[in-house]
């Protein structure tokens, strides 16, 4: 069922979504060749606790961190652990947390160090498919719109978007619907005031097909291709759409 949210649980979820983009801008700055990715996992929590917020993905469906973070071909769901980051590599920051029974969900991916340009380019690509996709997240058009939107920022710069893992719904639960493909499926559900959801383009440099590691949750690239991942978590308002995670 598509939840409508009040105005007061969007103010909620606005001072959940501040917070979540505040940790996630430290995490950003903290992002260097040398550290474990394990280090980034208790930065996570250290900044959630200090603004007295809960994590949202820590234990969801038995997930072992404190948020995800996807390395290169890591396209979604990186377990953070002893890997220690290289002098190139991109870094995909993927977190939740819950402010006063509220979820708020966002990504960002970033380089350790220099990167390539081809990984620049992948990932100003894929933030600015994001913007294209929330730009058409208007009351009264379909989901369907941002889906087509995304998609086709993407190959028009010559990248793929990923199909077997889209944005969603959120608020009092971390995934509601709907469902927000970043490849066109047709219209979807109309959108409409006071919708919350979570847009989420993840964009491989190489062909859209996804394998599974085996810890049964690190996503990567079929073909080894970089990926990046960038996430908004959207209010739909009588114009154009609210970024909360900002």
């Amino acid at each position: 069922m598509i939840i409508v949210k009040s105005r007061d649980e969007i103010a909620i979820m606005r001072q959940s979504g501040k917070i979540l983009a505040e940790i996630l801008r430290q995490l950003k700055a903290e992002v260097r060749p040398g550290m474990k990715t394990s280090e980034l996992n208790d930065i996570m929590a250290d900044e959630a606790e200090k603004r007295k917020v809960k994590l949202s993905f820590k234990n969801y469906h038995g997930f072992p961190g404190n948020l995800c973070v996807s390395v290169n071909d890591e396209v979604v769901h990186g377990i953070p652990g002893g890997r220690e980051l290289q002098e190139g590599d991109i870094v995909s920051l993927d977190a939740g947390v819950i402010y006063h029974g509220f979820h708020s969900d966002s990504a960002i991916t970033v380089g350790a160090g220099q990167v390539s340009a081809r990984a620049s380019d992948l990932m100003k690509v894929t933030e600015a498919s994001l913007q294209a996709g929330i730009d058409q997240a208007v009351d009264g058009a379909h989901v369907g719109d941002i889906s087509r939107a995304v998609q086709r920022y993407v190959e028009e710069h010559g990248y793929s978007v990923v199909r077997e893992y889209t944005g969603h719904g959120v608020g009092r639960n971390l995934h509601e619907e709907p469902q927000v493909p970043n490849f066109d499926f047709g219209r979807g559900p109309m959108l409409r005031k006071g919708m919350t959801f979570a847009i989420e383009p993840m964009v491989n440099a190489g062909g859209w097909q996804t394998r599974v590691d085996q810890n049964h949750w690190t996503v990567l690239t079929a073909d080894g291709s970089l990926s990046a991942h960038f996430e908004h978590t959207i209010a739909i308002t009588g114009g154009k759409a609210e970024i909360l995670t900002c």
